[in-house]
């Protein structure tokens, strides 16, 4: 199968991608966007049961490139997304 190529943004929707690859897709994601200047992101992981959201919230917290997240404000999907702050690269 061959990789997928997404453009780099402060926004990623994790709805097509397989729960499996989302471990490895998020940190390829974090390094991309820290390497572009991108330090506060949105993931989009949707309401439903929960599951996603909580397969993220582990690689949030086990993440060398995340500082903190939280849920996403109302307007920007509440609990059906998560904004984190990337670590700035050293300089």
């Amino acid at each position: 199968m061959k990789p997928v190529k997404i453009s780099v943004e402060d926004m990623i929707d994790l709805h097509t991608f397989r729960p499996e690859d989302v471990s490895d897709l998020l940190s390829e994601y974090f390094q991309e966007c820290i390497a572009n200047g991108i330090y506060t992101v949105r993931i989009i992981h949707g309401k439903g049961m929960g599951i996603l959201k909580n397969r993220v919230v582990g690689i949030l917290k086990r993440s060398p490139y995340v500082i903190s997240f939280n849920n996403s404000p109302p307007d920007w999907g509440g609990w059906g997304s998560t904004i984190a702050e990337l670590k700035r690269k050293n300089r």
